[in-house]
């Protein structure tokens, strides 16, 4: 072929556009990175020179661990962490479980009160209940200060729901028939055949849901008690109630304690 014949995305750049591209790359590599290092330099530098820059520290001149010893001291983050994880991992494989059964249930045609179901399902989702109707549920149901009051009201999300149902519907018809010739009962086929060809859609449907129980924060604030606050809360509190103040009357920097109150505080 040509030179003159080829299109244009099989010809060889130029060098102007080259640098063009290595300076776009290198512009959005910087604005990726400098917030990490924003964010690792600040926290190794001391108090004052945090206070002093205004809350953030790009290179700090003399870097130290104190903040790191002040956080893990009396182990309030590491019972936080594994409050997090705990949640994330049985929260996301019963929200799986329940998610998958009930988006394969709807799927499948001529089920009993499936309309209805899918009906009220959609409802919750252009009409989500509010904080004080969802606290009075959860107060009556006995869950306040209990790990199950961050996962059970929000244990199916409808808009997984639908994802995972409008993939199970796309299932070719003659599989499903295929299986029930060979005598498979409902439980069967979704087991040996619709999961194994749903492989991709579990898997971001579970990210979501991963992503959703670890960085919640608000459920824990309203339900939990202090002493079972997940690792998002205590860092929000680190960050709200321990940041580094000025005292407006003297003009000097003065440091709130890093170490949150006993939670509760009045």
């Amino acid at each position: 072929m040509s030179a003159s014949a080829r299109p244009g995305w099989m010809e060889k750049p130029r060098p102007l556009t080259q640098a063009a591209k290595a300076l776009a790359l290198t512009t959005v590599v910087l604005l990726v990175c400098v917030p990490f290092l924003v964010i690792v330099s600040t926290s190794l530098a001391s108090t004052r020179e945090v206070v002093d820059n205004g809350g953030w520290v790009l290179w700090p001149s003399e870097p130290t661990l104190d903040a790191y010893r002040d956080i893990f001291d009396g182990g309030i983050v590491t019972h936080a962490l594994g409050v997090s994880a705990g949640v994330t991992i049985v929260g996301t494989l019963l929200s799986l479980a329940c998610t998958v059964t009930l988006a394969y249930a709807l799927s499948r045609p001529g089920v009993f009160g499936g309309k209805p179901v899918l009906l009220l399902v959609l409802f919750t989702f252009l009409f989500p209940p509010g904080m004080i109707p969802s606290f009075l549920l959860v107060k009556e149901l006995g869950l306040l200060d209990s790990y199950a009051s961050l996962v059970l009201p929000v244990l199916v999300n409808v808009f997984n729901l639908v994802v995972l149902r409008g993939f199970f519907q796309s299932v070719p018809e003659e599989l499903y028939e295929a299986a029930r010739l060979d005598g498979a009962g409902d439980w069967r086929v979704l087991v040996s055949v619709v999961l194994p060809l749903s492989k991709a859609a579990l898997a971001v449907v579970g990210l979501f849901y991963a992503v959703a129980y670890w960085n919640s924060w608000f459920y824990a604030s309203l339900y939990l008690e202090s002493d079972h606050w997940p690792l998002q809360q205590v860092l929000r509190t680190y960050v709200v109630s321990g940041a580094g103040l000025t005292d407006a009357t003297t003009g000097e920097a003065t440091v709130t304690a890093r170490r949150p109150c006993r939670w509760r505080c009045s």
